[in-house]
């Protein structure tokens, strides 16, 4: 079956009054006596039926909810292994690069060490000689000819030098080499009097050359995917701030203290608590609060709800009586023609919002009926209804 939520087109944190109107609505348009013509209308009604079946059942939507997490973690952790697998390869390709990265000094070695000639000989592909053997090839000149030059599209043995040089770069850092600004100059073989350079400057000069090319790449730490879970807690442990034992898909129990602020929905990210994967740092778990439901108490934000049943007479007539509130009764005052659904709100009763304050108790009017029909008040209704006032 598909995933129930996309079948009824319901978040997966919608409540169960969410979810039931989802499924009328769908099963009113989707009902094969509304859609004869279409040959597939039973089936996407049967789906339907079994999507609201699984969701209305909090033990069985439990179970799915953590069946989909494990899934979506398992594939997190494939997706890395695989990420690591990559690099591990990279890294093969790395060491046959290293020795065409060494060619580079060897080179420069080379072209400071040739006999004079008597004329400067250019090849193509082949550093520039001056007239007495020394290389005229500036370091950005050597980088651009065998790492490519940028913006071009490089070559397979490009590519590993390049990851090569980065690598030695980590290492070797000289501190003459590296340069605050990528628009300077180019360091040139030559010195200002036009005389070559020394082969430790020519060196220096080759580095800096690759520290420009390839400052700012810093591999990305590797991290295990965060965990997912949910603690069901009581407006009790709210007020109290208690200590909460969440037990974890792996055998763990990982214990944490709620704060001011927290409320129904809220996420606690605890550092470090999540998947352990060998050779990656260990990564977080994300909790998400969810108030326990109760015949009394609801929460909405930081503000509880309760609901208080209203006879007839005091709606009308106003009353002095009393509220439950999870703190203990609290004394309110019903005001004269009060109806159904009017709420009464008592500031500072609700639950900690954090900034040092309170939300509030919001306490809900129903008005109700005598169990038996009073004869009078039925006389007095039709009257006021069929316009005969005595």
């Amino acid at each position: 079956m598909r995933d129930p939520y996309s079948v009824l087109g319901v978040q997966k944190d919608a409540g169960a009054d969410e979810i039931k109107a989802a499924w009328r609505n769908k099963a009113k348009s989707i009902h094969p006596d509304q859609n004869r013509d279409d040959p597939l209308a039973s089936v996407r009604f049967t789906e339907i039926g079994q999507a609201y079946d699984l969701l209305k059942d909090p033990a069985k939507r439990s179970r799915y909810d953590q069946a989909l997490r494990m899934a979506e973690v398992k594939k997190r952790e494939q997706t890395i292994l695989q990420q690591r697998e990559a690099s591990r390869q990279a890294a093969e390709r790395a060491k046959v690069a290293q020795a065409n990265a060494e060619r580079i000094m060897e080179e420069l070695a080379r072209a400071e060490a040739q006999k004079p000639k008597p004329a400067a000989t250019t090849t193509a592909g082949a550093p520039n000689l001056s007239a007495d053997g020394i290389g005229t090839e500036t370091g950005e000149e050597m980088i651009n000819r065998i790492f490519g030059t940028p913006g071009q599209p490089q070559s397979q043995a490009q590519a590993q030098a390049q990851a090569a040089a980065a690598k030695a770069q980590a290492k070797t850092q000289p501190a003459p080499a590296a340069s605050e600004d990528d628009t300077a100059p180019d360091p040139k073989s030559e010195d200002a009097s036009g005389h070559p350079k020394p082969p430790v400057l020519q060196a220096i000069d080759l580095l800096a050359s690759v520290v420009r090319r390839f400052r700012g790449t810093q591999p990305a730490a590797e991290k295990a995917p965060d965990l997912i879970a949910e603690s069901t807690i009581t407006i009790e442990d709210l007020i109290k701030e208690n200590w909460i034992t969440v037990h974890l898909s792996d055998g763990r129990d990982v214990r944490f203290v709620l704060e001011a602020g927290m409320s129904d929905g809220f996420v606690v990210r605890l550092k470090g608590q999540g998947l352990k994967i060998p050779g990656l740092a260990r990564g977080d778990l994300n909790v998400t609060l969810r108030v326990a439901r109760s015949h009394q108490f609801s929460v909405e934000g930081f503000d509880i709800h309760t609901i208080l049943p209203v006879a007839l007479e005091d709606a009308v007539l106003g009353r002095r009586t009393t509220v439950e509130t999870p703190s203990g009764p609290a004394e309110i005052t019903i005001p004269a023609w009060s109806g159904s659904d009017q709420m009464i709100r008592l500031d500072g009763q609700g639950l900690p919002d954090g900034t040092g304050g309170r939300g509030a108790l919001v306490v809900e009017l129903r008005l109700m009926l005598w169990e038996k029909p009073d004869d009078k008040v039925t006389d007095l209704m039709r009257h006021m209804r069929e316009g005969l006032f005595l």
